[in-house]
């Protein structure tokens, strides 16, 4: 069984054998499709606009951030076919969320990471 890591889309150390999922809503500025190689872009797994706006990447925010994503997360008709198809994915191989921010300990790939592997158990 594989595992779950969250990397910055801009990292130039990447695993290589991973299945690729990019957990933005936007498009990673400067970033070509041809060498972001991605598997899956699951945008609709990402923030509403409304949120991540609100959220700025404000390390003060982070904790309400969390807890409003999540419910997104509950809420949204996606989740559960994202769940299910990143389990197939983990048979197989690990699973990379790749994201944007700067904020590294502190984004949306993270709390998605979590939610993820509570779900998983």
């Amino acid at each position: 069984m594989g595992k779950i890591e969250i990397v910055r889309i801009y990292d130039h150390e990447q695993p290589q054998d991973a299945y690729r999922i990019l957990v933005d809503r936007v498009w990673p500025r400067g970033i070509s499709k041809v060498r972001a190689r991605l598997d899956r872009w699951a945008k609709e797994i990402a923030p509403t606009a409304d949120l991540r706006k609100w959220f700025n990447h404000e390390d003060e925010k982070y904790s309400e951030f969390r807890t409003k994503y999540e419910k997104e997360l509950d809420s949204n008709p996606a989740t559960s076919e994202f769940i299910d198809s990143v389990e197939a994915q983990l048979e197989k191989s690990d699973v990379l969320f790749l994201f944007a921010a700067k904020n590294i300990p502190h984004n949306q790939a993270v709390v998605l990471k979590e939610y993820a592997e509570k779900k998983l158990k």
